[in-house]
């Protein structure tokens, strides 16, 4: 696993073997995975998504305690996937860290809890895999707008983004963080610290 800008971001390549019938690889081991975090990634939800090129999801959180730790990888086409640091108090608060994953790198991105996610399709039926910590709950999560000017996103030129009408309605990051909607940095780490190794 190699650790990103953002703390609580890693992003893993795995080995892909190849052979006359195609590929294999294992893109999720739980022993080495604790060993690399020093905790180990309860398994609460797998969600799926399928996504047409232009196509933006994100930026979202969930309230911490207990957030929701992601681990995503792209199985067809391609995805930009960007981690968006938007807890208060962070030093790299506002940040954020583009990686691609597609169906030939076969990489994963994991985020810790409190950290925003997006990403953008780069190619048509985009589908891109997750395994959450915690399952969805409505009233804890939040997002913001993912064209917020402030979080700097290097969006792809050539491709205009498709955004939900919730995630176009979502607010900037300084309304976010007026609103009180921002998880607190401090409070993330104690909670990541707590989690069973």
């Amino acid at each position: 696993m190699e650790q990103l800008s953002i703390a609580g971001s890693f992003l893993l390549a795995p080995r892909i073997h190849t052979d006359d019938r195609g590929q294999t690889l294992e893109w999720f081991r739980g022993a080495e995975f604790a060993g690399d975090l020093g905790h180990r990634l309860a398994l609460a939800q797998a969600n799926l998504s399928v996504s047409r090129r232009g196509s933006v999801r994100g930026v979202h959180f969930a309230d911490v305690p207990p957030g929701q730790a992601k681990y995503v990888t792209c199985v067809r086409g391609a995805v930009l996937d960007v981690v968006v640091d938007v807890r208060v108090g962070s030093p790299t608060f506002g940040r954020n860290n583009p990686v691609d994953l597609d169906d030939r790198n076969r990489r994963a991105l994991y985020l810790a809890e409190g950290l925003g996610h997006v990403f953008i399709a780069l190619t048509d039926d985009a589908t891109v895999v997750y395994l959450c910590s915690q399952p969805y709950a409505p009233d804890r999560e939040h997002g913001v707008h993912p064209l917020d000017p402030a979080l700097g996103i290097p969006w792809p030129d050539g491709i205009e983004p498709l955004l939900s009408a919730k995630d176009a309605a979502a607010p900037s990051l300084a309304e976010a963080e007026a609103a009180g909607l921002l998880p607190d940095y401090r409070t993330c780490l104690a909670y990541q610290q707590s989690l069973p190794g």
